[in-house]
């Protein structure tokens, strides 16, 4: 049996859980949620990265939809588009109930498996989504929301991002605050996107397992986006779990500048650097064909899980592809068919079985389990009423 054989059988046990897809921004994007227009029960290669039937190929077995919006929506904008996407991935649920499964906890993941659907699971990218009230984060939990990245790319009033200049130090009194009530809900501290010194300040007040939804070794790949080694190291004692990213410009260090050109020229072109329309595909393969593109490759990835392995340890590594939320993709890891071949890569590393198992499935599952069990355990506080400018000034 070849390594790629391997891998599909094994995923077949084992399927992936995949921390972070932005399928929702881009059906926002590029049919405004019309999903007769972008139907996933079709083949959509060359449109998204996403459909059902790549899904299934890639041995994908739980998915944590973003609800992500840009840090240019703000305030109540913020909260409104947040409560578009997920209507968006209720749609989605509502149209495909034979394949994928509306998923709360981490029974429903295992159900859902044992059914032979996708559990689907709804991730919140920037704290930006609850316009500064803890009030709107729990309304995000009661809509099924089981994650929030703390920060996007820019800095929150409680909160620094990674892609931004130092504003608070890492996290503000609300932003423990923050913390401690997702604690309380049950809801993923992700700290994905945000500055090392938020890493640890939420690992410090956590008394639940965080996660990265979708985010590498910095290690391998000297970008702020990724995570620092005592960061990795402190996972053991935290519970949580780091999901390696796919996205060439946080793995392969020959990417990093290149995509800050290619993000130049969409600027230059009035355009978003985050903007995947056709108009912004347009302008990024002409600028390819001028300015040849840096490759990454599944072994790439498997570089950063090789060293977040033996920092973290095995039970606190997983996969969050970020697919449809980049414009350029690993050799190999085109969209969502490609897990086969990362197992695959690993599978030739010495990588067991068993080990692999907890890559794919079992860890990320144990920390939203462990998470219910942190919130299960605080049942007797009360909601948070406190605002920014009670406890931040």
């Amino acid at each position: 049996m070849s390594h790629l054989e391997e891998a599909r059988a094994l995923l077949a046990r084992h399927p992936v859980v995949d921390g972070h897809n932005d399928l929702p921004w881009a059906l926002r994007e590029k049919v405004r949620y019309d999903l007769e227009r972008c139907d996933i029960a079709t083949d959509l290669t060359g449109r998204t990265h996403t459909d059902l039937g790549r899904l299934r190929l890639g041995g994908v077995g739980a998915q944590f939809w973003s609800v992500y919006v840009r840090t240019d929506l703000a305030g109540d904008e913020a909260v409104s588009a947040t409560l578009e996407q997920i209507d968006c991935v209720d749609q989605m649920l509502a149209r495909h109930p034979g394949d994928l499964a509306p998923a709360l906890t981490a029974d429903d993941m295992e159900k859902a498996r044992a059914e032979g659907r996708i559990a689907s699971l709804k991730g919140a990218e920037g704290g930006h989504s609850i316009n500064n009230s803890l009030a709107t984060l729990r309304a995000l939990y009661a809509l099924g929301v089981r994650y929030m990245t703390l920060t996007h790319n820019d800095n929150l009033a409680w909160a620094d991002s990674a892609t931004d200049e130092p504003r608070v130090g890492g996290l503000s009194p609300f932003g423990r605050e923050v913390v401690r009530e997702m604690n309380r809900l049950g809801m993923l501290v992700d700290l994905s996107h945000v500055a090392a010194t938020t890493m640890r300040d939420a690992l410090s007040t956590s008394s639940a397992p965080v996660i990265f939804s979708h985010s590498s070794a910095r290690a391998i790949c000297d970008h702020p986006r990724n995570i620092p080694d005592d960061v990795l190291a402190q996972l053991p004692g935290n519970g949580g779990v780091a999901m390696a990213t796919f996205v060439p410009k946080f793995i392969l260090p020959a990417a990093v500048a290149w995509t800050q050109a290619a993000d130049e020229n969409l600027r230059a072109h009035g355009l978003h650097h985050l903007d995947t329309s056709p108009e912004a595909m347009k302008l990024h393969e002409a600028f390819e064909a001028a300015n040849p593109r840096p490759i990454a490759t599944a072994a790439t990835v498997a570089d950063h899980l090789d060293h977040m392995r033996e920092v973290a340890g095995v039970d606190h590594i997983g996969i969050g592809g970020d697919f449809d939320g980049t414009a350029f993709t690993p050799a190999g890891l085109d969209d969502v068919s490609g897990y086969p071949n990362l197992v695959a890569e690993l599978l030739s590393r010495g990588w067991s079985s068993a080990d692999l198992a907890k890559l794919t499935w079992s860890n990320a599952v144990r920390a939203l389990r462990d998470a219910e069990s942190v919130a299960a355990s605080l049942t007797t506080s009360f909601p948070s009423n406190a605002t920014l400018s009670m406890l931040d000034g």
